[in-house]
């Protein structure tokens, strides 16, 4: 009876809490909503639309049963996983938008059609620890790649978030790679690509990891590199962020050179440091600018048809960002590292009509 009284009591109290005044609660903090930016107009009907940003694992869920408020009074609030220091993010065939974190050494999985979160981590793994997760990119069975900077590896995870294997791991413990940082995967060719930035080369490899080919040298002239990092495939193309040449070179997928896109300077058009790269469906090229804070659109001629961002923490607003997705539907997804978030914008193109029209 004691025992039953106490539980009563506790309930009661928690109750209470849950009910407080609304002066009680406004001191509990919340999370900062930051306004909608106005669309961008652009020709042809083309407008692109922030949409939102997150950053907070509890923004997967974020209602939460009376119940489960009543449980967090009573035994405090669950420690909820958030980002922290992100760089690279990619989204999957269920629409799962896959972050790696460098400063929290994992990697962050957000589901937000099915309300679930995922943090993939092996800080404390005996073998093949995971300690600076660099990029991010998936196969056609939503297997998961991450470069590690720092192992020197390429970390591998099932579509539920299972390791399974360590490309690049040597019997010393130490890895193959000097630096790898970016990564693409050919499922139907059964390739994988990744940039080693210190090596200034790119390897070609099969899916168990073995080199079938390297990709470029040191140099400024086509097809060479100084520090590429970040690939992407597009169609028949692999492109890739030559960082200190302030361009990105464009490859066929056996590594023939094809044209470049930027220039050094800070005017627009031009790179200064280029980070994360994608393309939309009308093939558009879009560059990350860390230093500038904008995302840059080039066609594939390298003329800039429009560019959006800017230094700052508001909505459409970055702080060294560095990552870009854009998947199927033309959502584009800009890792705003500083402001610990990742920002989600809609492009809408022109599409052709049945009549022969143009329509946005």
């Amino acid at each position: 009876m004691v025992r039953s009284g106490l539980a009563l009591a506790g309930l009661t109290v928690a109750l209470a809490l849950l009910l407080a005044s609304p002066a009680d609660a406004a001191k509990r903090p919340k999370e900062m909503v930051a306004p909608s930016a106005p669309d961008l107009l652009m020709d042809g009907g083309r407008k692109l639309s922030f949409e939102r940003s997150f950053s907070l694992e509890r923004e997967v869920k974020p209602k939460r049963s009376f119940w489960t408020r009543v449980v967090d009074v009573i035994a405090g609030l669950p420690d909820f996983h958030y980002l922290v220091s992100p760089y690279s993010v990619v989204t999957d065939s269920r629409g799962r938008i896959i972050v790696t974190d460098v400063a929290a050494s994992g990697v962050h999985i957000f589901d937000f059609e099915q309300q679930k979160y995922k943090f993939l981590s092996r800080r404390d793994a005996r073998k093949d620890p995971m300690l600076t997760p660099q990029c991010v990119a998936v196969d056609a069975q939503d297997n998961i790649y991450v470069t590690d900077s720092q192992a020197g590896k390429v970390f591998v995870f099932d579509a539920n978030g299972k390791y399974r294997r360590a490309i690049g791991s040597l019997k010393g413990g130490e890895g193959y790679f000097k630096r790898p940082t970016g990564i693409a995967v050919d499922s139907a060719a059964q390739r994988i690509y990744v940039t080693d930035t210190l090596r200034n080369k790119i390897f070609m490899m099969d899916m168990q990891g073995s080199v079938l080919q390297t990709i470029g040298k040191t140099g400024a002239g086509d097809g060479e590199f100084n520090y590429p990092t970040e690939l992407r495939l597009h169609g028949q193309d692999l492109a890739v962020v030559d960082a200190m040449n302030f361009r990105v070179q464009v490859f066929d997928r056996s590594g023939t050179f094809r044209y470049a896109i930027g220039k050094a300077g800070d005017g627009a058009g031009w790179i200064f440091r280029p980070k994360g790269i994608g393309f939309d469906s009308e093939s558009h090229l879009y560059v990350v600018d860390g230093a500038w804070g904008v995302v840059q659109v080039f066609d594939e001629q390298g003329q800039l048809l429009y560019y959006f961002g800017g230094k700052g923490t508001g909505a459409e607003q970055f702080q060294l960002p560095t990552g870009l997705q854009i998947d199927n539907h033309d959502r584009i997804y800009v890792v705003d590292s500083f402001n610990r978030r990742v920002q989600v914008f809609h492009y809408y193109g022109v599409t052709q009509a049945a009549d022969g029209r143009k329509q946005p």
